[in-house]
């Protein structure tokens, strides 16, 4: 299915087929924030964010809905798997973390929604199961559906469940995954370029794509910093370029600490 699309006033691209999702208990601050930069170039036919916090969030368009606590990764991916599609009534929708959105609606491409899923590729697969990332992805309500047909196994995490160990299953069923070269047009992660993307996933990459100053405003508000241990060494090398850097760096170092301690007291 080609849809068709054109910028809006004040200059956003309409996806009236889209709805726009984002699942969390976690870092609720800023994910609100990657809503609201998604809605500030992009006019979707819905946005919700799903969470059991309170939140703070002037953007009309952004609707709450409240859930039970996510208390693990496992306990979002059952409800990616098994519970959003209760809610999305568009063809697609869009998913999107506190650590991955919409860089540039201008390299939108309306093959995008030609795909049942799509997200970033993933460099360690050769196989040709290696689309991809669920943490910015476009997947249409059929295979939302798909998902929760009793031949489906249910795993975690999500986007890995639904890309590589149901793969089979789906393309079975009809799915069309994206290829490499198109998920790679429509999302930057460990593959992929955030200077030609439509979005993008990781928080080793947000110095790069939205500079050191808004990377550190995010960075501030986080209340679960967990996501940052593989990536930490290149996060400190990336505030070298920011003003106060001796001073951020010891902030990350010591909230690492933090961090550390407190899992081994767990």
């Amino acid at each position: 299915m080609t849809a068709s699309f054109h910028l809006s006033s004040p200059n956003r691209l309409a996806l009236s087929q889209v709805t726009l999702c984002a699942v969390t208990s976690v870092n609720v601050e800023a994910t609100v924030r990657a809503l609201e930069a998604c809605l500030e170039q992009v006019a979707f036919a819905d946005c919700m964010l799903f969470t059991d916090a309170p939140v703070r969030s002037g953007h009309p368009d952004i609707r709450v809905m409240p859930i039970t606590r996510l208390d693990s990764t496992a306990a979002y991916s059952n409800f990616m798997l098994f519970q959003l599609a209760d809610y999305v009534k568009t063809s697609h929708c869009l998913i999107v973390q506190w650590d991955g959105y919409v860089l540039d609606a201008r390299r939108w491409r309306a093959e995008f929604l030609d795909c049942d899923y799509i997200g970033a590729s993933w460099p360690q697969f050769d196989d040709g199961h290696d689309v991809g990332n669920g943490g910015f992805s476009l997947r249409s309500r059929r295979l939302m559906d798909a998902c929760r047909s009793a031949e489906f196994v249910s795993g975690h995490p999500e986007d890995v469940a639904i890309c590589r160990t149901n793969r089979a299953f789906l393309d079975r069923q009809g799915m069309r995954f994206a290829s490499r070269e198109l998920a790679d047009l429509f999302a930057a992660e460990r593959a992929g370029d955030p200077t030609v993307s439509f979005g993008f996933h990781g928080i080793f990459n947000m110095p790069q794509v939205i500079g050191v100053e808004a990377f550190w405003d995010t960075y501030r508000t986080l209340d679960d910093r967990s996501s940052l241990s593989r990536d930490f060494g290149p996060l400190l090398k990336a505030l070298r370029n920011g003003r106060g850097s001796i001073f951020r760096a010891i902030r990350m170092i010591a909230d690492r600490a933090c961090d550390i301690a407190g899992s081994r007291s767990r």
